[in-house]
């Protein structure tokens, strides 16, 4: 009889620790948002209008994982609500680390399919502040949802928009539809290109 019993207790002791392994997520960031906004060469007033929030989603990988985005306190509570309707979708995001990561470089995010919303730049080949600098703008996955300019170039280099891969985001897309029915923009909308991976708000 003891022996069953231990036997019974050895199979639940593996169903917990299997269950909490299944449901554990496999974390990509774990940054204080000091740590986060290091060397930002942002004003302090919009450095003090950040904060930074946990996401959970599915990867490429098929396993949960956690990361982080840097936002505006404004937008907060939006980004917390789409990224758990893009975990309850199961749609997958390749990576979500805030970009000081990558030395403040939007181009070497891009290039490893890094999902980021605050970065103190301007608008590429402008010297206008883009909205990533106030934190109101997040890119998805860019590598599956490039930025494709009038002339024909393609952002980040290697990229094609091909609406049958998974994670890419299309017009009729529940992402874009949640974006906009809470005051956002997408990049698939602009004229002047068609920036896949960007949403906005003013």
């Amino acid at each position: 009889m003891l022996k069953y019993l231990s036997f019974i207790t050895l199979i639940m002791v593996v169903f917990i620790i299997t269950t909490i392994a299944a449901v554990t997520p496999l974390v990509d960031s774990n940054m204080s948002l000091e740590e986060a906004l290091k060397d930002s060469k942002a004003p302090k007033n919009i450095l003090d209008s950040q904060c930074i929030v946990s996401v959970k989603y599915i990867s490429f990988d098929g396993k949960l994982h956690q990361g982080q985005l840097i936002v505006n306190i404004a937008v907060k509570a939006d980004i917390e609500e789409i990224f758990k309707i893009i975990l309850k979708a199961k749609f997958p995001i390749s990576k979500v680390i805030p970009i000081v990561k990558y030395d403040w470089l939007d181009e070497v995010s891009m290039d490893d399919d890094n999902t980021s919303a605050f970065n103190f730049r301007f608008v590429a080949n402008t010297t206008r502040l883009s909205n990533h600098a106030r934190g109101k703008a997040i890119d998805i996955n860019p590598y599956e949802n490039p930025a494709v300019y009038s002339d024909g170039k393609i952002s980040p280099n290697g990229a094609k928009y091909n609406v049958s891969k998974p994670g890419t985001i299309k017009a009729n897309s529940f992402i874009v539809k949640e974006f906009l029915k809470r005051g956002w923009r997408w990049g698939g909308n602009f004229t002047s290109l068609k920036d896949y991976q960007h949403f906005d708000k003013e």
